[in-house]
């Protein structure tokens, strides 16, 4: 029986809406939203609501292009002033790192799995393959958690973990593609030729990524366009450009988009701020689609029978392989402390990009790609359970929590300013007490780098003057030149902040 359109239109938008909702609700329960758009498509799924999708290269399109935009996003909002003084540190975790993460995690799981399944006989080529597909961050779960919640850390560690998270799934793909061969025609793996592969990928994506970028930059200023609402769907078009020309002359499209969106988001280009407004909301409908996607594809019922050797697997990356492999690769940086070290390792976040390297072996037809696939879900549920909840708690219990200089959101001015205008804004809500000295704009105590520039009364907005008669309850909205001079302004009004 075919199925509508209309009907496959309803069930997604039940199903985005629904996880929007919870998403809303997990920040107050300290889980990451990520997590829950997971559950919401394993309930949707057979084993619940019962809609059926088993189709493994729908979701990995799905889980290909939802990353590249995602890597893109990133990118954009990465501050390549904030990277530079840790670019060795993120490259050492996004290459030997990933490494040393397969080879201790596969010895690790044939460890585990011959304990707990003898009967399933998995080689250690099968072990190591389930190992590669889990052995990078996952860039969508590190990017969502860190700044969904706000958080600021301390020794420049949030855009260290935030470049290894965007630049080591081509060192676990290289693993997984290599392994998957090996798999299939046995033999002895040609070391030489994966390690060449491997730089060559690198080495493509990274220069394909930088100059396709800055091409792409001079195109969108040269290029005059009547309708500005089209220069967020050029960026985008620029940002699938890149990842599948990067393809087809061999190099790595993920690497090459996050360095694409890193050109973009430090260089000037016409209609930047909407540009990354679009991108962050398209960003997290891709994140949205591609864990209810992923989430729909597992059958929970079998899960069942490896949650004991998936959470004794999973505990080990936590606490052991991954730990060990961050000290590791981080031995030559010594100024780097415990504490940094050990906040990094628990940051080794695991969501979508191991499920979607975990599909590959399924595609491939490998012996096991069930059992690989099912225990990397599960080990992502733990993952992003465990550490996923516990990241904030974690920074402040190391001391690594930095005091930032607050946001203020606005409510009733739907304004925004270029990340390059340092000005800070915000609103207050006049009182009979701030009104005590006059109620003319020009009566109001505000300091010489201080402005109203705008208000809103009854819902009416209108630009003052200094002769504006003004009301109890008007909104006005302040811009200043930094944020002391916005405190400033704060204590001369009399207004206490809580």
């Amino acid at each position: 029986m075919e199925i509508q359109i209309e009907l496959i239109l309803l069930a997604l938008s039940l199903l985005f809406f629904v996880s929007i909702v919870i998403g809303k609700v997990s920040s107050k329960l300290g889980l990451p939203a990520l997590l829950l758009f997971l559950l919401v498509g394993m309930i949707s799924g057979t084993d619940g609501l019962g809609i059926h999708f088993d189709d493994t290269s729908v979701a990995q399109t799905i889980g290909t292009v939802s990353l590249c935009i995602i890597l893109f996003s990133g990118g954009m909002n990465t501050r390549l002033g904030e990277i530079k003084p840790v670019m060795k540190q993120g490259i050492s975790l996004a290459t030997i790192g990933v490494l040393l993460t397969s080879i201790i995690t596969g010895l690790l799981i044939y460890w585990v799995l011959g304990l707990t399944s003898q009967s399933l006989n998995i080689g250690m080529t099968t072990a190591l393959l389930l190992a590669a597909t889990m052995s990078s961050t996952d860039s969508a779960s590190v990017f969502s958690i860190l700044r969904s919640k706000g958080l600021h850390l301390k020794n420049n560690l949030r855009p260290m973990l935030e470049l290894e998270s965007g630049s080591n799934d081509p060192m676990a793909y290289v693993l997984v593609i290599t392994l998957i061969e090996i798999c299939q025609l046995g033999g002895t793996p040609n070391y030489l030729n994966a390690i060449l592969f491997l730089l060559l990928q690198l080495a493509i994506g990274g220069i394909a990524g930088f100059l396709i970028g800055k091409g792409s930059v001079h195109i969108i200023n040269r290029l005059k366009i009547d309708n500005p609402s089209l220069y967020p769907i050029l960026s985008l078009t620029l940002c699938i450009f890149i990842f599948s020309f990067t393809y087809y002359i061999k190099g790595n499209g993920y690497l090459a988009v996050y360095i694409g969106g890193l050109v973009f988001g430090n260089n000037s280009f016409v209609h930047k701020r909407s540009s990354v407004n679009f991108f962050d909301g398209i960003a997290w409908l891709c994140q949205l689609l591609m864990f209810l996607t992923l989430g729909l594809l597992v059958n929970p019922h079998e899960l069942i029978p490896i949650a004991k050797p998936g959470l004794i697997i999973s505990l080990l990356m936590i606490f052991i392989s991954r730990p060990l492999s961050v000290f590791i690769s981080l031995l030559p940086f010594k100024k780097m402390g415990i504490k940094d070290k050990i906040y990094v390792s628990w940051c080794g976040l695991r969501g979508a990009v191991p499920i979607i390297f975990a599909i590959l072996p399924l595609a491939a037809d490998v012996p096991h790609a069930h059992l690989i696939f099912n225990i990397v879900f599960f080990c992502t549920l733990i993952s992003l359970l465990v550490q996923g909840t516990t990241i904030p708690i974690m920074a402040k219990w190391l001391g690594l929590e930095e005091t930032n200089e607050e946001k203020y959101q606005l409510e009733n001015f739907d304004v925004d300013f270029s990340d390059d205008i340092k000005s800070v804004t915000t609103e207050i809500t006049l009182t009979e007490e701030i009104l005590k000295n006059g109620n003319l704009l020009m009566n109001l105590s505000l300091p010489d780098k201080t402005l109203v520039v705008m208000i809103k009364r009854d819902n009416k907005y209108f630009v003052p003057t200094g002769k504006t008669i003004l009301h109890n309850h008007d909104k006005l909205l302040i811009i200043t030149d930094d944020h002391s001079a916005l405190l400033e302004t704060y204590r001369q009004l009399g207004i206490k902040r809580k």
